[in-house]
């Protein structure tokens, strides 16, 4: 018996040593390393501090920023939003280290590299902590490899223009809906104008649009599974925002992780009966099949996939996916339909001109796809406001091996920040004006914008690009045509200029908007 206690002591003595000299090689020699081999190249940035890395600097300068209010005509906000990114590029250069903790990342603001790093798959998905996992479902934007090209085969065919052409008139009824209730708070004020909150409009509009032209959510099941999300999503900006993860902790029953267990299975719960309810009418004959929209071409591509090639997305994938796009496909269209509320606003002389262009296309008609494709100025707006505003501030890659990208030699699991923001108002791209709003400089289409044809990245580039953008645009254009149809807008003097980082960019004060009928 003591030979063997014996043995047992020497085997946890073994793993005990073995587990503090791998912290050490994490928290001290990687650091040590990876520093030494970016300093070689000239590549430096703030010192690396015990296991919190840069993030405490980091916090403070973002702390110290949120005291900041901008005039309402500046969209340059890099100094509230990135401080840490202005500070650290202005010292250490345009290209520099961090440390998110004990994690590597290097800020690549280069346009031509940031185009190689996104269309390459050599360079895979960061990481997302399980908090934001729950929230943005374990779909397209968290997978990798075989399995991601497995999803985007399946899932393609719900994002033709064909399909999305068929789900117009359900936003549009969306959008209506919203707007007839307008009409009716300003037919009872006393001035014929109304004040209105625009970002809890625009939120629940989107909500409306992605429940129930996207995935044939009934009223109640739509508004539970919103609400649901935008708590699951307080939830996620923690997360998002939190210094330091620590592995494991998901699964304790704390009563934060309680609630997120609870919230995720609500929204499963409600997808898993549209689905089901697809399913079972098919089954009974249905000659909807499994339905125009999102969903149902989802599950349809789904059988036709499995078919052809043996593949097939299970029922939780399903779902998953279904997560995935009401995220993602939600917060993208509410504040980019936002943000460009706020400049039309700001700049009332292309508020005229996208109405003019709006009625001489279809007058108070509401648009089909075809007509929405003759707007040709209101596609320059909304193109421009994801210049200035991107909802997405930094995409984020991991390099899966030793990798040369230009110059620079990048080491196996180094993350790599590709900056928006920055690049969106880099002069050298997009001259002078830069910070200035100014939709013609898409005339010609996005390549001719600027100086680099992949200068403009709020969607992404190469195989990896968001799957619904083209949905997020036609949705855009159908509210603000239909806005700009009935009424006019202005800013509220109670607004205050402050973007704010909270996942995605949004006024951090809201955004209330005077809006007056003009029929």
């Amino acid at each position: 018996m003591e030979f063997f206690g014996q043995v047992i002591v020497a085997l946890l003595t073994i793993l005990l040593v073995s587990k503090i000299l791998q912290i050490c090689r994490i928290v001290l020699w990687r650091p040590y390393v990876v520093t030494k081999s970016f300093r070689k190249q000239g590549i430096i940035g703030p010192p690396y501090l015990l296991v919190s890395g840069s993030l405490k600097q980091k916090k403070k300068l973002e702390e110290d920023a949120l005291e900041i209010i901008l005039d309402t005509h500046s969209h340059d906000f890099t100094e509230r939003v990135v401080p840490h990114q202005n500070k650290w590029s202005s010292q250490y250069g345009e290209t520099f280290l961090y440390w998110h903790g004990t994690e590597p990342k290097i800020y690549i603001s280069d346009a031509e590299l940031a185009k190689q790093v996104l269309s390459n798959d050599f360079y895979g998905k960061a990481s997302f902590t399980p908090t934001l996992l729950v929230l943005i479902g374990i779909g397209l934007p968290s997978i990798d490899g075989e399995n991601w090209l497995r999803h985007r085969t399946i899932i393609n065919p719900a994002f033709t223009i064909d399909k999305l052409k068929l789900m117009v008139s359900e936003m549009a009824a969306c959008v209506v809906s919203m707007l007839e209730e307008w009409k009716i708070q300003i037919n009872t004020s006393v001035d014929q104008r109304k004040t209105i909150e625009m970002k809890r409009e625009i939120i629940k509009l989107t909500g409306d649009i992605i429940a129930h032209a996207a995935f044939g959510f009934n009223y109640k099941e739509g508004e539970e599974a919103f609400e649901a999300q935008a708590e699951l999503q307080k939830y996620g900006a923690a997360s998002y925002n939190a210094e330091l993860f620590i592995p494991g902790s998901q699964y304790l029953p704390t009563p934060t992780n309680i609630q997120i267990w609870k919230l995720d299975r609500k929204v499963k719960n409600i997808v898993r009966k549209v689905i089901e309810r697809r399913l079972n009418a098919k089954a009974t004959g249905s000659s909807d099949g499994y339905g125009d929209d999102v969903l149902g071409v989802m599950i349809e591509s789904s059988e036709m996939v499995q078919s052809e090639s043996n593949l097939k997305l299970k029922m939780d994938e399903i779902i998953e996916e279904c997560k995935t796009f009401f995220f993602a496909g939600h917060e993208t269209t509410t504040y980019l339909l936002i943000w460009t509320l706020f400049l039309l606003c700001v700049h009332p002389e292309w508020q005229s001109k996208l109405r003019e262009e709006v009625l001489k296309e279809f007058g108070m008609e509401v648009p089909d796809a075809d007509k929405l494709t003759k707007l040709k100025l209101v596609n320059m707006v909304l193109l421009e406001t994801l210049r200035l505003y991107s909802p997405i501030l930094e995409l984020q890659r991991v390099a899966s091996g030793d990798v040369k990208l230009g110059n620079i030699t990048i080491p196996k699991g180094t993350g790599i920040v590709v900056p928006l923001l920055k690049i969106h108002r880099n002069k050298k791209y997009w001259g002078e004006d830069a910070d200035k709003f100014n939709p013609l400089r898409f005339a010609n289409g996005i390549s001719q914008a600027s100086k680099h044809p992949h200068a403009l990245l709020a969607f992404g580039a190469g195989p990896r690009s968001c799957i619904g953008q083209t949905f997020t645009m036609i949705e855009s254009k159908i509210a603000v045509a239909l806005i700009l149809q009935r009424f006019s807008l202005s800013l509220s003097p109670e607004y205050m200029h402050a973007p704010v980082h909270q996942l995605n960019l949004l006024p951090q004060f809201g955004l209330p908007i005077i809006v007056k009928s003009l029929r």
